[in-house]
């Protein structure tokens, strides 16, 4: 099977439906992958107020935390299966997904699960 890699846009057009069901982020950090630098997410970014913040090159620890869940989500959902399609992939990674939005608690977000952790983000900017 091909290897799926995200180009500009379809970052665009994933950045788009993201915004219509959560809203626009003020900024975004990124590493310097060629999807987040080339033009179509610029111009996304910039017709939309959105500030980009880039790390510096060589410098993971500066993104620690998407570092450290990209290496649990290697070790715990890629490494561990062999995905005969892109169907199939796609049913692994979203039960994957939700076992760790919803019912792993973290420590950094007090003892909630990240769903509940937003949820209640939520309801505090509505109060």
């Amino acid at each position: 099977m091909p290897e799926q890699a995200l180009c500009g846009n379809q970052l665009v057009r994933i950045l788009e439906q993201l915004a219509r069901t959560r809203g626009l982020p003020k900024a975004i950090r990124t590493d310097n992958g060629k999807e987040f630098c080339g033009r179509a997410m610029l111009n996304w970014a910039h017709a939309r107020g959105v500030q980009l913040f880039l790390i510096e090159l060589g410098k993971p620890n500066q993104n620690a935390h998407i570092e450290s869940f990209n290496g649990r989500f290697r070790d715990e959902c890629l490494n561990e299966h062999w995905f005969t399609s892109l169907a199939h992939a796609r049913v692994i990674v979203e039960a994957w997904r939700r076992e760790y939005n919803e019912e792993r608690p973290k420590r950094s977000l007090g003892g909630l699960t990240p769903t509940a952790y937003a949820q209640r983000l939520m309801q505090k900017q509505l109060n």
